[in-house]
């Protein structure tokens, strides 16, 4: 309907150019919204006062000029100039009960969009370091890039998922060396954990695993590993002690065997985030190392490229990026002192690869410590030739969970954080999902776990799903009772005489809430907005509650109940399209 109402706008304003108009006018410029009282009709557009000041003319001229240019429709019964200008559409009388036909015949593909020159988008998502099992804000994240890559592909993008594996930095060799202090102790070695290494208990089954495949082959004693090494916390300084346990480690089972080690314990918790994902419902189409990236090349061609720019230059032994000319605070070191590269270096460099794979468009799902990240690596882009905004990085804030209305503690580290694995078995995909995405993704989260396990309608997982299985429990009602429903000659119904079958505040509310699905989905995708889908979907099954209790469905008048049973179908495929974007089931029972 919406976008019907557009090109009848576009085309007004098209034959009022050289006349009132002294040009086009860009499409984007025409904004049509719900009215929201249905006294000012059902649509209204304020493009008259967007006018205004260019045309020279007072709104209300420019509006009933383009009410006048309006072609003939079907749609639409009449229209209106309202206050300072708005152009108030009223629609025909039956067009809504006519967009259930529309519904019931695309069935799955109602809502989807498909543009004749679709974007390529590549979706970063989760890229969680491989240092241990999904916690609850990784669970966030994936939730949202989940929920928004389908929504992207629905609205007509061309999307690819990918997760860039961050095994290529310190907190990896963290990892390692914490398997392999695990692994003395299985060996029988008495030692003190290190205060930054990685406590939790899913490092003993890596650790076991080690000595079953190495036997005693890297085991040293105890004294010989922590000789000389600086003190730890709390006497000490953490981060210098677990430092030269790594380079301790290093030294005494040999290279060769401190690769294997780290290798095997980052796939080893690899594994477990593919099935943590994989059991969530969220799968990836690429899985891009760090490490490989890096050690393939890419990193030091980009830099060379910028070095040809003389877009480098060397400051106190490092080399800096003249990021300042690409609208950063201030240059970014991109090889230090001691040769290394730095994280930034390897951030360009795979932006850079990501354009040059072919997307038009790239999205980091990012946590909420990455501000300024954007303007960094937009940077690095615009160096290469390309569109700084072609990037574009959504955050997403921090989770906490209650249980009684007490929030829980949680920190990686000291292994008392819950798991994404702990929180499904507790609450399930669908609360998780729900939870996760029913609030903006810029907005911290508090989880809470008794709402997410009740049967009520407070707990919006229950209420949406029950919206669903409540037409499914009409549908077999129907069947008991011997009454006949032909769904063709329900259409028949519905789209000659819908208006007057389907009359009434609840039926009308319900059928004016499920027509605007398809600007749900174009509205939430363009906004990165998967709560605005949470938030429509409970409004439709509030419609749907409503109209089910203040109407009888299963009357014995064969017309009006074939009606009305048409029309909960056609609501309830729409539940069904959207739950299934967010990553929800719908079933059909509770």
């Amino acid at each position: 309907m919406k976008e019907d109402l557009h090109i009848l706008l576009q085309r007004a304003l098209q034959s009022l150019e050289g006349s009132l108009l002294s040009g086009p006018v860009d499409p984007q410029m025409i904004v049509l919204d719900r009215a929201r009282d249905s006294a000012h009709g059902d649509f209204a557009s304020n493009i008259a006062m967007r006018l205004a000041k260019t045309a020279g003319k007072p709104p209300r001229v420019i509006a009933e000029a383009i009410i006048a240019a309006l072609p003939a429709s079907p749609i639409v019964e009449r229209v209106e100039v309202a206050g300072a200008g708005f152009i108030n559409f009223f629609l025909a009388k039956d067009l809504y009960a006519r967009e259930l036909v529309r519904i019931h015949e695309a069935g799955e593909a109602y809502g989807r969009h498909r543009p004749e020159h679709p974007r390529k988008v590549l979706l970063e998502f989760v890229s969680a370091n491989p240092t241990g099992p999904m916690h609850v804000g990784h669970g966030r994240q994936a939730a949202f890039g989940d929920a928004l890559g389908n929504l992207l592909a629905a609205a007509g993008d061309v999307v690819t998922r990918e997760y860039y594996i961050n095994d290529a930095g310190r907190q990896t060799e963290i990892l390692a060396v914490s398997v392999w202090i695990r692994y003395l102790e299985v060996c029988g070695e008495v030692l003190k954990f290190p205060e930054n290494g990685y406590r939790g208990d899913y490092i003993r089954p890596v650790a076991v695993a080690l000595h079953e495949r190495e036997g005693v082959a890297l085991r040293h004693a105890a004294a010989t590993v922590i000789a000389g090494l600086p003190e730890d916390a709390p006497e000490g300084d953490k981060e210098k002690h677990i430092d030269a346990l790594i380079a301790r480690c290093r030294k005494l089972i040999g290279e060769p065997a401190w690769e294997s080690l780290l290798a095997s314990s980052i796939a080893a918790m690899l594994e477990e985030i593919r099935d943590d994902l994989d059991g969530y419902g969220v799968h990836f189409d690429n899985w891009i190392s760090e490490r490989a990236f890096t050690q393939g090349g890419a990193v030091e061609r980009a830099l060379e490229r910028l070095r040809a720019k003389d877009l480098l230059y060397v400051k106190d032994g490092a080399e800096w990026f003249k990021a300042t000319q690409f609208g950063d605070d201030e240059d970014r070191v991109v090889v230090r002192e001691n040769g290394v590269k730095t994280y930034f270096a390897s951030d360009i460099a795979y932006h850079l690869d990501k354009r040059e794979r072919g997307f038009d468009m790239l999205i980091d799902v990012l946590g909420a410590d990455h501000h300024g990240y954007v303007t960094r690596v937009r940077g690095g882009l615009q160096a290469f030739g390309h569109p700084g905004d072609c990037l574009q990085a959504p955050l997403i804030q921090l989770v906490a969970l209650f249980r009684n209305g007490v929030k829980m503690s949680m920190g990686k580290r000291e292994a008392n954080f819950v798991t994404l694995r702990q929180l499904r078995e507790e609450v399930g995909n669908d609360a998780c999902r729900i939870f996760y995405l029913m609030r903006s993704n810029d907005q911290s989260l508090d989880f809470d776990l008794d709402l997410a396990k009740s049967k009520t309608n407070e707990n919006p997982v229950f209420y949406v799903q029950y919206a669903h299985a409540r037409v499914a429990s009409v549908m077999k009602e129907l069947t008991a009772r011997g009454f006949a429903y032909d769904a063709e000659s329900a259409r028949t119904l519905v789209f000659e005489r819908g208006g007057s079958l389907l009359a009434g505040p609840q039926a009308e509310a319900m059928l004016s809430c499920v027509s605007r699905y398809p600007e749900v989905i174009r509205q939430s995708a363009a906004q990165h907005a998967p709560h605005a889908l949470v938030h429509y979907l409970r409004e439709l099954a509030t419609t749907l509650h409503a109209f089910y209790n203040a109407e009888r469905v299963l009357v014995p008048e064969s017309d009006t109940r074939s009606a009305r049973v048409y029309a909960l179908l056609a609501v309830q495929r729409v539940l069904r399209n959207g739950l299934a974007i967010l990553g929800v089931s719908a079933p059909e029972s509770m």
